[in-house]
């Protein structure tokens, strides 16, 4: 019966809004580019060719090649891993930590949520991007720093929706009667009430996702992200950029392209997710 109920809703929610459909469809063709692209890329991405610098796009190269003679279509195809991955990574991290702070903050209220609340304004008060520079520059150029960075700028976003729908949840009449049948506080949160604010949080996840991809190239673009020789979208759009005069668009457009495409995806996935998983919405 659920499973019936289940596809019936997707189905609603796919018939509600066609690109919906395109939406999965890039999700998979990225998904197959991060799990399989050093398979898929029809030549080294890392291997240069001094004989063939700035080809324009062709048979033998169909993205064309950079300054250093490597195939753009393999670079773009391989860095899908790095740059999901990255973005994947952030996006749990600041959902699982904002999930738990905002809990804790809404269901208790007193000092833990004036604590986790100054932290979080603390926080939101420098510009997102410059505090995501900054701690980058002062830890290091490095996946991981890049992944937390991006985690740290993310995190009130969560925390402060989690606070808000666990505030008005708590009161209800059902966790009450929880309370009341001898239930625990951490057992009325992890029971009762995170289940239910679970699905609008998913939603913003993956709205979030967009975001979390445009930080981690943003770094990349102006030298504190992922280091060359590294495919990444972002060290490839800003190393094509010194191209824009010259005429080789090839250079940066594909690579660009992948940003926007990606980008684009997940947007509509959340605008999925919401008709999917919002009751209002449902048959």
């Amino acid at each position: 019966m659920r499973a019936t109920t289940l596809t019936r809703n997707i189905g609603h929610a796919f018939g509600e809004n066609r690109l919906t459909l395109v939406a999965v469809a890039i999700l998979l063709l990225l998904l197959l580019c991060a799990a399989f692209g050093t398979v898929l890329a029809p030549y080294n991405p890392l291997m240069t060719d001094g004989t063939a610098k700035l080809v324009a796009p062709c048979m033998a190269h169909p993205f064309g090649t950079d300054a250093l003679g490597r195939d753009i279509l393999s670079r773009v195809v391989v860095a899908a891993r790095l740059d999901l991955g990255m973005a994947i990574s952030a996006v749990v991290l600041s959902f699982a930590g904002g999930l738990a702070l905002g809990s804790a903050a809404g269901y208790f209220g007193g000092w833990t949520d004036r604590v986790i609340g100054r932290v979080m304004d603390t926080i939101m008060a420098f510009p997102l991007f410059v505090l995501a520079m900054g701690i980058v520059a002062a830890l290091g150029n490095s996946v991981l720093n890049i992944v937390i960075a991006t985690m740290i700028i993310n995190l009130p976003f969560y925390c402060r929706f989690a606070r808000g729908e666990v505030n008005v949840r708590r009161e209800m009449g059902y966790i009450e009667a929880a309370r009341m049948g001898g239930n625990r506080a951490l057992q009325v949160l992890t029971n009762h009430i995170v289940p239910n604010i679970l699905p609008p949080m998913m939603v913003q996840a993956s709205l979030n996702m967009g975001w979390a991809i445009l930080n981690a190239a943003g770094l990349s673009f102006i030298g504190l992200g992922v280091r060359p020789p590294t495919p990444e979208w972002g060290i490839m759009v800003s190393e094509g950029a010194s191209n824009i005069i010259s005429g080789e668009w090839w250079t940066f457009v594909f690579p660009g392209a992948a940003l926007v495409l990606a980008v684009f995806c997940f947007n509509l996935l959340g605008d999925g997710l919401r008709d999917l998983l919002d009751p209002r919405r449902r048959i």
